[in-house]
């Protein structure tokens, strides 16, 4: 099966087309499809932080092409005040999240281009933007293909494969992160099923994987997330891949909320657990999971089931939105240029720096 074919049963996440960023609404997902165009700089802002666009890489291409909507109405403006429009423009749109890298590093990557390139004018200077956007869109896309050929011999004829969250082509502008090797492999013939954690609190891996493995053509089967000691414990779970926001210099591996208990779980049973991993989600400049800063969310994700309240409004919460998983846990990083184990910190440098 070829990206083409994968990708055409599922809603693109990300489209660019004539000066204009459309995302699809994936809190709206499974049961409805709407896209949205983006038309202003808070909007795209609220579209990253309300999770309309989610997962690592997919944040980064959004951020690129809308930093370039943010910067439209400067079109006109001499250089100097069209840089300083996009310097600022850039610095609020990388305050909408805090924990994925790919977010930050996309931002700096759109201003790098900017700041050292002459210009004719700011009509070219956009142009030029959009040029870069297009570029970061394009190696997303290749990237997972990349995770796709070297993380699907992991995943052998009759195995159970769990997986956490999201990290699949909704979270990319490809195959996935994490989904990448499961589609490649069913492409390739191998007979094999997944377990889809539903991850709470806002339930993606119930909304969006377990519906986007089996629009694939995937066996794919729904637990809940207090289930998956239970499926490690009566053999039903031979592997673990899930995707991540941010990969430390040391091979710590911040992902969503509860991938450190399934971490932990695997661990005990003895079950290897991957991560997949892009080169755009290793944060060099950290050099541990201690120093990743960790989202925290509303107190409503938490004490409400979708619309209905389960707990009352004065209850207590915390919402933390990721967790930390330790490299000792992890067997291996699958990137673009191959798995890479441990030392971690020696071994990142090897493949990437």
């Amino acid at each position: 099966m070829t990206q083409l074919d994968i990708l055409s049963k599922l809603p693109p996440a990300i489209q660019w087309h004539d000066d204009s960023l459309t995302l699809l609404d994936q809190t709206r997902l499974p049961l409805e499809t709407v896209f949205e165009v983006q038309e202003t700089p808070e909007q795209v802002w609220q579209s990253i932080l309300q999770l309309k666009v989610r997962g690592a890489p997919a944040i980064g291409v959004a951020a690129a092409y809308g930093l370039c909507v943010a910067v439209q109405p400067f079109i006109g403006a001499s250089i100097a005040d069209f840089l300083d429009g996009l310097n600022d423009q850039a610095a609020y749109l990388n305050s909408s999240r805090p924990t994925a890298v790919n977010l930050g590093w996309a931002l700096r990557r759109m201003q790098s281009v900017a700041s050292q390139s002459d210009f004719n004018d700011s009509r070219d200077l956009y142009a030029r933007l959009v040029e870069e956007a297009k570029a970061i869109h394009a190696e997303d896309i290749e990237l997972c293909e990349g995770m796709a050929r070297h993380g699907a011999p992991l995943i052998k004829p009759g195995m159970g494969v769990l997986t956490h969250c999201n990290a699949g082509s909704l979270a990319t502008t490809g195959l996935g992160t994490a989904t990448a090797p499961m589609y490649l492999a069913h492409a390739n013939g191998v007979s094999f099923k997944v377990y889809a954690d539903e991850t709470r609190p806002l339930l993606q891996g119930a909304r969006l994987t377990a519906w986007e493995l089996a629009q694939g053509g995937i066996d794919v089967t729904l637990i809940t997330d207090n289930m998956a000691a239970h499926m490690m414990a009566t053999g039903q779970i031979d592997l673990v891949i899930t995707g991540t926001d941010r990969v430390a210099a040391n091979g710590d591996v911040a992902n969503k909320i509860g991938t450190m208990g399934v971490a932990i779980l695997a661990d005990y049973f003895n079950i290897p657990f991957y991560v997949a991993c892009p080169s755009s989600t290793i944060d060099f400049e950290t050099p541990d999971g201690s120093g990743i800063p960790i989202e925290e969310r509303e107190a409503d994700e938490v004490s409400c089931f979708g619309s209905a309240r389960v707990a009352t409004q004065d209850t207590q919460v915390r919402n933390p939105a990721f967790d930390v998983t330790p490299n000792k846990l992890v067997a291996g990083l699958i990137t673009e240029k191959g798995i890479i184990n441990a030392p971690y910190d020696v071994n990142l440098k090897k493949m990437f720096v």
